[in-house]
């Protein structure tokens, strides 16, 4: 009988958790689009004149989804051995976040919004249907972003440091010109955005000299913002690719381990 519960348990901890077999896909990809719904539902819900009409649509559609949701949950947690390293870690503490709104929205009002908080369960598609190549391009992403984290750094204290002394210039220029630079900390503001394009337009230099500086700080600011992509990709195109593994420790829910590997890194289970 033990024998027995414990292959149930395994045999759905594999569809559940693992992308290896056609039932494991299936369910991936059915979750993936109830999870779709759910957000579309909220979003379409905000908007009134839907409201007025489908409201009642809406909520028999949320609740029959944050029941499925439920049911899932528990399912995540009664199949691992140690259910506490489950809900405790990252995508355990999500799957709970996405769960809970339709609950709390039967004793708190205006809750319903907090759904879209089911969004970040789409955080999944790194890790179904066995997509290796976009889960190995995003490992080396974040490979080549720690790699580059120092030069990165270096890079934007440097930046820091020539928005003050530029800030400054700025100030000085167009301090006296009823313009909006009234202080050094506002001209550094300015200097920001417009280095970065985002350009509010909140502030604005009203003399020839200002303005003219402003144009070189204008170009400047496109050179600036290519050199971290620079940098990332140099890391990137030296990142060593290796092949994924995308099973699941049965034991601790630990998803890092080396190609082919049948034990678990962490906790030495059988994978």
């Amino acid at each position: 009988m033990k024998q027995s519960n414990q292959n149930w348990k395994k045999r759905l901890h594999e569809i559940i958790y693992e992308a290896d077999t056609p039932a494991g896909k299936l369910f991936d990809v059915v979750l993936l689009i109830l999870i779709l719904i759910s957000v579309l539902v909220v979003m379409l819900e905000s908007v009134e004149t839907l409201q007025s009409v489908y409201g009642s649509y809406f909520s028999i559609i949320e609740w029959g989804i944050t029941i499925l949701f439920t049911i899932e949950y528990i399912l995540r947690v009664v199949t691992v051995k140690s259910p506490l390293k489950y809900i405790f870690s990252w995508y355990g503490i999500i799957d709970l976040i996405a769960t809970l709104p339709k609950y709390i929205g039967l004793f708190v009002t205006r809750t319903e919004a907090l759904l879209v908080l089911r969004s970040l369960r789409l955080l999944r598609v790194f890790t179904i249907l066995k997509l290796a190549r976009y889960v190995g391009a995003s490992n080396d992403l974040i490979k080549a972003i720690k790699a580059s984290k120092a030069k990165i750094g270096v890079f934007i204290f440097a930046v820091l440091i020539l928005s003050m002394v530029l800030g400054t210039i700025m100030y000085i220029i167009e301090g006296n010109a009823d313009s909006g630079f009234t202080s050094i900390p506002r001209s550094i503001y300015w200097i920001i955005v417009t280095m970065t394009t985002v350009g509010y337009g909140d502030i604005a230099p009203v003399t020839a000299l200002g303005q003219f500086f402003a144009s070189l700080v204008m170009i400047m600011g496109y050179g600036i913002i290519a050199v971290p992509t620079g940098i990332v990709s140099s890391e990137y195109t030296s990142v060593k690719k290796e092949p994924i593994n995308t099973q699941v420790c049965n034991n601790c829910n630990e998803t890092r381990h080396q190609y082919k590997a049948n034990f678990c890194h962490n906790c030495g289970e059988h994978l």
